[in-house]
């Protein structure tokens, strides 16, 4: 027996060139490569029918390769095709598939006529062809004995690719470590099942006897992972309370200015939001707090009161958008408001020219800007109050830059992209959480509906009568330029064809490829009514507040996340007039579909929110390299609440009997030091 925690290189077993292959990847141990648990698995007893059309979800068919060729379009671009018939007679099911895979000329080394296959994906038509595009394979061998190979005639594990190495050789190093490694070695300082050993759940978590099996295990390894990340979240949390700050808030002169200068009342909602700012900015530690609100529910004016408390205290505040439009757009608002009251407002971003670069009689007591601010280090003297807007936009590092330039300063986190429960309590478990779940009176209902692409001299029809009634309206793209690889029109081809069909009126284009001057000047013009309608990518995305505007079409839907579209559709209906979003899509993505047809039902975005979860998963849903979840292996799992609430009971039970880590639970220190995953 060999132990886990010993070096790939010292393994006999393995020849240099897969110990490589491994390293490469991040594995060095045996435990490290035991952990690289399976990302799905594959029924091998049975398999799919080949079908005669196309697939909403994704087959694994087992056939005969028989006939391949090198092809290529117009472009000169090269793709290999593969044609994988039926075998046995019949038993798979009748007829054929087309496998292609573009841009991988060594593709055709491995796959050839007559090789018997597995392959698995989506079947698509193509020109009447049925279609799998980059389709997972495997290439079986006559050893593959039914009862006796771990590749065929059983449930089979299928794995994150590793370069260098076949998904079949990875599988029998998985197999082959499992079998040679010491049990006791593959202990970990923390196990979800002790009844069970760990040794034990790797065997049954790699190679199960059932789908039953594999989903029991997978669950013990999630909760183990949740733990972790839970662990990480209390001891965060705990840390932050010992923090000593400095008291803010007491006074509120420029707060009751404001109030009494305001031509409308605020919300309960963000009456709420603001007392639990204050109690907090009052507090002899920083505030910690996420202001999480859908689009349109003020959190803005939640932001300006928490700052002007912050002024009030004789220490400055900053605001920091991920945008330059959004960043200009809150400068705007803040001026509007405040600068009556007498507070001094500056802008920062990365266009260095006067116009976004204010110089004040006297230092800024507000900056609003971009990641800009992060690099003016004569900027801030005494930095009280950080508000980070669409938070989920930064990086992680990027947010503790800009909190390292005050002297334990409050945080203020907001977004707009409502966060289903179960992800609250996963990525923002250390910070305490106001809710606008209630939007200004004032807002113009929001009519969304799905209609087929052909449908654009109806839609143009539309839009005419709209810009004739004294109304604007947003024409988004989801791409920039035209493009080979996708079959969508772009917002600059779009341009010169709505300029033709809206004679008369003035058509604007804007996306992120223009300047910032440019894009400013787009902007000024619609905002002030110049410009009609504007042909735009989802750069307007956020911060973007034209009253007048009220229709939005979006061309091809299908390819904007639901958030997105939520967020999109909020840049209209916010003068009180009825908004109209149109979302033209040809209809042939029954996910597609199901996904639009949730945005044509609902404007709540905290029911989008969980539908988008449950149709995407987290990953996609927040974008996993800025909201911390990019390590996590069990992604799918962050929709059980059941498993959440488990995981954060156990890492709070033992923060509590053992704050430090250094008694019984000194083993768990290294979950805190070490991340997510030793290899």
């Amino acid at each position: 027996m060999i132990s886990a925690r010993t070096d790939l290189a010292e393994l006999p077993v393995l020849p240099a060139r897969e110990v490589a292959a491994l390293a490469a990847a991040g594995f060095r141990t045996a435990a490290g490569v035991l952990d690289h648990l399976p990302k799905r698995y594959e029924d091998r007893r049975r398999f799919d029918l080949f079908p005669n059309q196309p697939t909403s979800a994704a087959v694994c068919l087992r056939g005969m390769v028989i006939d391949t060729s090198k092809r290529h379009f117009r472009s000169g671009k090269g793709f290999y095709e593969a044609v994988v018939m039926n075998g046995e007679g019949g038993v798979f099911g009748s007829g054929k598939i087309t496998c292609r895979w573009f841009n991988m000329p060594f593709i055709h080394k491995l796959v050839a006529a007559g090789q018997e296959v597995i392959v698995y994906g989506k079947v698509k038509d193509s020109n009447g062809r049925l279609i799998i595009d980059h389709p997972d394979f495997e290439i079986l061998r006559e050893e593959d004995e039914p009862g006796q190979s771990i590749h065929l005639e059983r449930i089979v594990p299928i794995y994150r690719n590793i370069a260098g190495l076949a998904q079949r050789r990875l599988r029998e190093i998985i197999h082959l470590l499992l079998l040679q490694c010491d049990p006791a070695s593959l202990d970990g300082p923390f196990d979800a099942d002790p009844a069970t050993p760990r040794a034990t759940a790797l065997r049954t978590v790699h190679f199960p006897d059932s789908a039953g099996q594999a989903a029991a295990a997978r669950r013990r390894f999630a909760l183990e992972e949740f733990f972790t990340l839970q662990l990480n979240v209390a001891w965060r949390r705990m840390r932050h309370l010992e923090q000593r700050g400095r008291v803010l808030g007491r006074r509120t002169t420029l707060l009751t200015a404001f109030y009494n200068s305001l031509p409308f009342d605020l919300t309960e909602a963000q009456k709420r939001s603001i007392r639990e700012i204050i109690a907090d900015m009052r507090q002899p530690r920083p505030m910690n707090r996420l202001l999480q609100g859908d689009v349109g529910s003020g959190k803005t004016f939640v932001a300006m009161a928490a700052m002007l408390l912050a002024v009030d205290s004789g220490c400055q505040a900053a605001l920091m958008a991920p945008t330059q439009i959004l960043a200009e757009q809150h400068y705007l608002t803040f001026r509007r408001w405040l600068e009556p009251l007498g507070v001094r407002v500056a802008l920062r971003t990365a266009n260095r020219d006067e116009t976004n670069h204010i110089e004040l009689a006297g230092a800024p007591q507000m900056i609003i800007g971009t990641h800009a601010l992060l690099h003016d280090e004569a900027l801030f003297g005494d930095l009280g109050l950080i508000v980070i807007d669409e938070q989920h936009k930064f990086g992680v590092a990027q947010r503790a830059a800009l909190i390292r330039r005050g002297l334990v300063p409050d945080v203020l986190v907001m977004t707009a992209t409502p966060i289903p429960r179960t992800l609250t309590m996963t990525i923002y478990g250390d910070l305490d959480v106001s809710l606008l779940d209630e939007k200004p009176p004032g807002r113009g209902k929001i009519i969304t509906a799905v209609r087929e692409s052909s449908k654009q001299t109806d839609v143009t029809r539309f839009v005419k009568e709209q810009l004739a009634s004294g109304r604007q309206a947003y024409l988004v793209y989801p791409l920039v330029e035209e493009s080979e690889n996708l079959k969508a029109e772009s917002a600059t081809e779009a341009f010169e064809k709505w300029r033709k069909r809206l004679p008369g009126h003035e058509v604007g284009l804007i996306h992120g490829k223009l300047k910032p001057e440019e894009k400013e000047e787009v902007m000024r013009r619609f905002r002030e009514g110049d410009t009609a309608a504007l042909v735009s990518t989802t750069v307007i995305e956020v911060g973007v507040d034209v009253p007048n505007a009220s229709v939005m079409i979006l061309h091809h839907a299908e390819r904007f996340g639901m958030a997105q579209i939520h967020q999109l559709r909020g840049r209209i209906g916010r003068g009180g007039h009825k908004g109209y979003c149109i979302l033209l899509t040809d209809g042939k993505n029954p996910e597609a579909m199901e996904k639009l047809k949730v945005l044509e039902q609902t404007s709540d975005g905290f029911e989008i929110a969980e539908a988008d979860l449950r149709l995407r998963g987290p990953g996609d849903v927040l974008g996993t390299q800025q909201s911390g979840l990019a390590d996590l292996r069990f992604t799918d799992f962050l929709a059980d609440t059941v498993l959440l609430r488990e995981a954060r009971a156990m890492a709070d039970k033992v923060i509590a009997e053992d704050p430090a880590l250094e008694g019984a639970h000194r083993a768990l220190r290294q979950l805190i030091q070490d991340g997510l995953h030793g290899t």
